[in-house]
């Protein structure tokens, strides 16, 4: 017998062999400035006043081919990486599941491995999905309403009636430098990128919906209210799925200024986000978003590089891919994306680089005003 995933939940909760409940559950619904209630805590920086956050990408969990030994592989990588940087903030950039090979009966476990080396370090995190966690057997909504019963520490939520079909996972958070100020010195945006196919067969939209833009608009506008401009605080957004710009930024990519591995080629279909129509969220996050020191994205195992888009200014920055499972080569190397704000810059820049899984640094670059 076959049990929806929804209906899964409820039997795995109530059997008590997977996982509890929270007390708390993180509220899905963004109409507040404060959205995180107990037990979850404010995400704040360090005591020293950095900000060390990390992204993992593309991490392919649950394949059918050797499945068992690549998702062994990438919670090696995962728990080596996450107590050799001690990160103060991660961040799951999409295709935790290859949702093609996921079924109903085992979704929750494979869920389960990639939040265990989470949930063992102690350390907040967020994720954005991506096109391979939409399918027949997984949604972005089931897996977001699953981060939220089984990793107490997950501040990934939803905004309900933005975001369109399949693109639920549309939210924010706000980083602290004291968990008693009033207002946070970093935000954290997170976009879905869609795509995938629903779980009724269609193929769903592979960019970011065009409410967002109007979204973004609306959310800016109460937290410039509430805490006073923009200018004041700084920015990083993610979504799965590269804008389409990206076509253009890598045909003029300069290897010595934009350095990192380059190995996707991306062509008009399949790579970014469909046309450049669909950039809408883009000029929105543009205008209404100051300081946004980068929009990262990953999808394309192959990137590595960060690059200012001209006519926007938004600089594109792709993460590490971080699974041993989905396409690529072994000589590209497994790994996380690491951003480092140094105490009282994180309005004017940041460093970051990519880190290997053997603890090797490349493609280190800041940016700020000056990086082109």
């Amino acid at each position: 017998m076959m049990f929806s995933f929804q209906t899964l939940l409820v039997l795995t909760y109530l059997s008590g062999t997977s996982f509890a409940l929270p007390a708390v559950q993180i509220p899905l619904l963004n109409d507040a400035l404060d959205p995180y209630a107990s037990p979850r805590p404010r995400v704040t920086f360090s005591t020293d006043g950095s900000f060390k956050l990390l992204v993992f990408s593309d991490l392919h969990f649950g394949e059918r081919d050797r499945g068992d030994e690549k998702d062994a592989q990438s919670v090696q990588l995962m728990t080596r990486i996450l107590a050799e940087e001690q990160p103060d903030y991660v961040v799951i950039n999409g295709d935790l599941l290859t949702g093609d090979d996921t079924f109903a009966s085992n979704v929750t476990a494979v869920l389960d491995q990639i939040f265990a080396p989470l949930n063992a370090a102690r350390v907040p995190f967020s994720s954005t999905h991506g096109n391979h966690d939409n399918h027949l057997n997984i949604t972005h909504a089931q897996e977001i309403e699953y981060e939220q019963a089984a990793a107490p520490l997950s501040y990934t939520r939803a905004s309900p009636g933005v975001g369109g079909q399949g693109g639920e996972g549309c939210y924010w958070v706000p980083v602290y430098k004291n968990a008693d100020d009033e207002a946070p010195a970093l935000v954290l945006w997170f976009f879905d990128s869609r795509g995938g196919i629903s779980s009724s067969g269609e193929a769903l939209a592979d960019w970011v919906d065009e409410s967002v833009a109007e979204w973004i608009a609306r959310e800016t506008e109460q937290m410039n209210d509430a805490w006073g401009p923009s200018e004041q605080r700084a920015a990083l957004a993610f979504t799965h799925i590269p804008p389409h710009f990206a076509l253009d930024l890598q045909a003029n990519l300069n290897s010595t200024l934009e350095p990192g591995l380059n190995e996707d080629h991306m062509g008009p279909h399949g790579s970014t986000q469909s046309t450049p129509g669909n950039d809408a969220f883009i000029s929105s996050l543009a205008h209404n978003v100051k300081n946004l020191h980068a929009l990262v994205s990953g999808h394309d195992h192959g990137l590595e590089w960060c690059k200012r888009e001209t006519t926007t200014g938004v600089v594109l920055c792709f993460n590490k891919h971080s699974g041993y499972g989905g396409y690529g080569q072994d000589w590209w190397g497994f790994g996380a994306r690491i951003f480092q704000f140094a105490p009282d810059e994180v309005t004017r820049g940041v460093e970051t680089w990519i880190r290997l899984e053997d603890g090797s640094v490349r493609a280190k670059v800041h940016l700020n005003s000056q990086y082109e």
